[in-house]
C-alpha cells in the first residue's frame, strides 16, 4: 500500500535563522507598544488642543460674578448661558447682530472674490504661456513670504488717499487679494488638469472659458474648496485689518467689536462684560464650525480623486 506524502510546494520552504531554528513570523503593522505610546501622545495632543475650546463653552455659562470666583475648568453656579446670549444681542441696542452681518458680508464678498480670483490667476500661470511668466511667479512667491502685517500701514495710507478707510470697500478690496492661494491653485492647476484633456477640448473647436467653466472647472474643484476654506477662516478671523480701516463701530466685524467690549473696562465708567465677550467668541466660532462640517466632504473626495489618479 503506497504511503502518500504530502509535499510543500516549491517556493513554500520556511525561513531557518542562521542557526537552523525556524525564523520567527513578522506581524504587519505598528507594535502594540509602540501603538499604545503613539495613542496615548495623540490623546496628549487632543486634549491640549481642545482645551481652550472646552474653557470657552464652561466659561460661557457663568454669570461676570461666577468667572472671576469659581474655577475656570468646570462649570460653577447658576446656568447663564441662555441669559448670556440674549444679553450678547440685546447688549448696546443689538450692535453684536450687526457686527455679524457685517462678518458674514465681508467673508462671503472677500472669501468668493478672493477664491475666484486665485483660481484664475493659478490656472493661467499654470496652463498658459506668455511673456514675463517667470517674473510675475517669482512676484507671487515673494508675495507669499510677506506678512500681511507689513503691509498693513502702506495699504492704509493708499486707501486714505483713496478716501476709502472707515468705509467696507477698505475690507472688500484688500481680501480679494490672496497670494497663497494664487500658489496653491497654481500648484494644484498644474496636476489636476491634462495638458492632453485641454488639446482636445480645443481641437474640437471649445474656447478657452467654455474649456475653463466646463472642464477645468470640475477637475480643480477639490482645489476650489480647499482654498475657500482657508479664505473664509482668513477673512472670518481678520482683525488687523478692520481695526486700523474702520473707526465706525457700525461697520466693525465681530473681531474688533468683540475685542471693544474686553477693552471697555479699562475705560474710564467702562462696564466690566467679559461673560458677553466669551459667549459673544463662542457663538463666533459656530459658523467655522458648520463651514468645516458642510466642506468636509468635498475634502474627502478631493483626497480620493488625488490618491486614484497617483
Amino acid at each position: 500500500m503506497a504511503i502518500a506524502t504530502l509535499q510543500r510546494p516549491s517556493g513554500t520552504e520556511p525561513r531557518t535563522a542562521d542557526d537552523g531554528r525556524p525564523a520567527p513570523r513578522r506581524r504587519g503593522g505598528i507594535k502594540p507598544r509602540k501603538s499604545w505610546l503613539l495613542t496615548a501622545l495623540m490623546s496628549v495632543l487632543f486634549a491640549y488642543s481642545m482645551l481652550p475650546l472646552f474653557w470657552l463653552v464652561v466659561s460661557s455659562t457663568k454669570t461676570q460674578g461666577a468667572l472671576a470666583s469659581s474655577f475656570g475648568l468646570w462649570f460653577s453656579g447658576p446656568f447663564a448661558f441662555w441669559d448670556n446670549v440674549v444679553q450678547v444681542f440685546t447688549y448696546q441696542d443689538g450692535t453684536f447682530g450687526r457686527w455679524v452681518l457685517n462678518t458674514i458680508l465681508y467673508t462671503v464678498v472677500g472669501a468668493i472674490g478672493s477664491t475666484f480670483l486665485a483660481t484664475l490667476g493659478g490656472y493661467g500661470l499654470a496652463k498658459f504661456d506668455f511673456p514675463g511668466k517667470r517674473v510675475l511667479f517669482a512676484v507671487i512667491i515673494g508675495a507669499v513670504a510677506v506678512p500681511g502685517s507689513a503691509l498693513a500701514v502702506p495699504t492704509f495710507l493708499l486707501f486714505s488717499q483713496l478716501g476709502l478707510t472707515n468705509t467696507p470697500w477698505a475690507v472688500f478690496i484688500p481680501s480679494l487679494v490672496s497670494s497663497f492661494g494664487l500658489f496653491l491653485m497654481w500648484s494644484y492647476s498644474r496636476e489636476a488638469v491634462p495638458n492632453e484633456l485641454l488639446e482636445a477640448a480645443r481641437m474640437d473647436g471649445a474656447g478657452e472659458f467654455r474649456t475653463f467653466f466646463t472642464i477645468s472647472s470640475r477637475l480643480l474643484a477639490p482645489g476650489v474648496v480647499s482654498v475657500l476654506l482657508l479664505d473664509v477662516v482668513g477673512t472670518w478671523n481678520n482683525y488687523f485689518l478692520p481695526l486700523i480701516m474702520l473707526s465706525d463701530p457700525k461697520w466693525y466685524p465681530l473681531t474688533v467689536g468683540l475685542n471693544q467690549w474686553s477693552e471697555q473696562a479699562n475705560t474710564a465708567g467702562g462696564e466690566t462684560v467679559f461673560n458677553l465677550v466669551i459667549t459673544g467668541s463662542l457663538l463666533t466660532i459656530v459658523p467655522l464650525i458648520i463651514a468645516f462640517l458642510f466642506l468636509q466632504r468635498f475634502w474627502q473626495s478631493g483626497l480620493a480623486a488625488g490618491s486614484v489618479k497617483a
